[in-house]
C-alpha cells in the first residue's frame, strides 16, 4: 500500500526530475557529484526524484557495472539526510522481464522507495496479457507508477483496452505518459477515466515535447452518462533534470492558472519555448540519440557534472547539438537556473559525505 501522505501529494501533482548519473572521465561513479545532484533537486523545490530510469542510464544494471542498488541508495540517503518537513516522493525505475523486475522492486522497497516506475520497454516479445501479468506481480511488491514509453527509444504502442485493464489493477497509483504522441496519450487518459479506479490514479506527463500544454489541459469525458474530468497533475521528466528550480517556478504558475477562467497566453508561449529547449536537449533531429548527453552537457556546463560521459561510450552529443544548446541559452535565459546553481554548488559539494562515515547507510 502507498503511504497516505505520499498518495495525497502524488495526486496533487508535483515536479519529479529523472535523476542523471555522475561519472568521472574514466566512467566510474562520481559519488560526490551524484550526491550533489540529489541535493540540487531537493533544494530546487522538486517534489521527488526518479532514480534508475533512462536518464540514470540502463547500463547501471549490467553485471560488470552493477550500480543499480548503489545509485538508489545514494539518492535515498541524501533525501533522508535532508530531513525535509515536506513530502518528497522517491520513485525507482524498474525494468526487464518479470524476474528482473521483481528483483528490482524488492531492492527499491528495501531502500525505502515509495513507487516503482515500471518500464515496459525492451519486451517486444511480451503480449499485452503477459505485460499485465508482469505489472500485477510487481504491484504485489511495491506500488506501481505505470509508464508509456515512446517506440523510438524502445517502447511500443499499446491498445486502449490494455490501458483499461491496466488502470483496474490494484497497486497502480500513477501513470507516466511518454509516448510523445497525442493520440496515445489520450488513450491512457480516457482509459483511466473509464476505470472505477479513476480517482486512485494520478496522471503524470513524460511528454517532454508537450510539457506545459499537458499540464494545463483538463480532459472531459462522458462515462455512462456521467461527466468525468481528469488532469495531468505533474510530471516525471528528463527535461526537468536540468534548470529544475525554474521548472518548479513554472509548474507553480501553471497550477495557479488552472483555477482561472482563461489560460494566460503567456503560458502557452512559454510552453513553445520549453518544447524548443527540449529540441536541443533531447536531440529529436537524430532520433533522440543525444538525449542523455544533452542533459549531461547542461549539467557539466553548470558544474554539477565534471564530465559529460556515459557508461556506453557511443552515447555522446550528436553533431550540432552543442550549438543548439548554445542557442537555447541565448534565446531563453529566463528558463535557465545557472545563477541558482552557482550560488549553491560549493555547498552541495562540500556537504557530500561518505556513507561509511557521515551518513546512516540504508540497508
Amino acid at each position: 500500500m502507498l503511504d497516505a501522505n505520499v498518495k495525497r501529494f502524488l495526486q496533487e501533482g508535483t515536479v519529479i526530475p529523472a535523476h542523471p548519473l555522475a561519472l568521472t572521465k574514466e566512467r566510474q561513479l562520481d559519488e560526490e557529484r551524484q550526491r550533489a545532484l540529489t541535493k540540487y533537486y531537493i533544494e530546487s523545490g522538486a517534489g521527488g526524484i526518479a532514480v534508475g530510469v533512462h536518464t540514470t542510464q540502463f547500463e547501471i544494471r549490467d553485471n560488470n557495472i552493477n550500480l543499480y542498488k548503489k545509485v538508489l541508495r545514494l539518492a535515498a540517503e541524501e533525501v533522508e539526510y535532508a530531513g525535509l518537513k515536506r513530502p518528497f516522493i522517491k520513485v525507482a525505475g524498474i525494468c526487464g522481464a518479470t524476474d528482473q523486475a521483481l528483483s528490482e522492486a524488492i531492492t527499491a522497497k528495501d531502500l525505502g522507495y515509495d513507487l516503482g516506475l515500471l518500464s515496459m520497454g525492451g519486451l517486444q516479445e511480451f503480449s499485452e496479457e503477459e505485460h499485465l501479468d508482469r505489472i500485477k506481480a510487481v504491484a504485489s511488491v511495491i506500488p506501481v507508477f505505470g509508464f508509456y514509453l515512446q517506440p523510438s527509444v524502445g517502447g511500443r504502442v499499446f491498445s486502449y483496452n490494455f490501458w483499461r485493464e491496466f488502470a483496474d489493477i490494484p497497486g497502480v497509483y500513477a501513470i507516466k505518459m511518454a509516448p510523445f504522441n497525442r493520440y496515445q496519450t489520450l488513450d491512457v487518459v480516457r482509459a483511466v477515466c473509464h476505470s472505477n479506479r479513476c480517482d486512485e490514479i494520478a496522471l503524470y506527463t513524460g511528454n517532454d515535447d508537450n510539457i506545459v500544454a499537458d499540464l494545463l489541459t483538463e480532459y472531459v469525458f462522458s462515462v455512462e452518462g456521467t461527466i468525468v474530468k481528469k488532469r495531468i497533475v505533474g510530471g516525471i521528466l528528463g527535461h526537468w533534470a536540468v534548470w529544475t528550480s525554474k521548472a518548479v517556478e513554472l509548474f507553480d504558475e501553471i497550477k495557479a492558472a488552472r483555477y482561472k477562467t482563461s489560460i494566460p497566453s503567456r503560458l502557452l508561449q512559454v510552453g513553445v519555448e520549453v518544447t524548443d529547449s527540449n529540441t536541443a536537449l533531447f536531440d529529436p533531429a537524430h532520433q533522440f540519440k543525444g538525449c542523455i548527453s544533452g542533459i549531461n552537457e547542461v549539467l557539466r556546463r553548470q558544474g554539477l557534472l565534471q564530465e559529460n560521459v556515459c557508461l556506453n561510450p557511443k552515447e555522446t552529443l550528436s553533431p550540432g547539438q552543442a550549438a543548439e544548446i548554445d542557442r537555447i541559452y541565448r534565446e531563453y535565459p529566463h528558463l535557465i537556473d545557472d545563477e541558482f546553481i552557482k550560488e549553491n554548488l560549493n555547498k552541495w559539494l562540500s556537504e557530500c559525505r561518505s556513507p561509511m562515515s557521515n551518513h546512516h547507510e540504508l540497508q
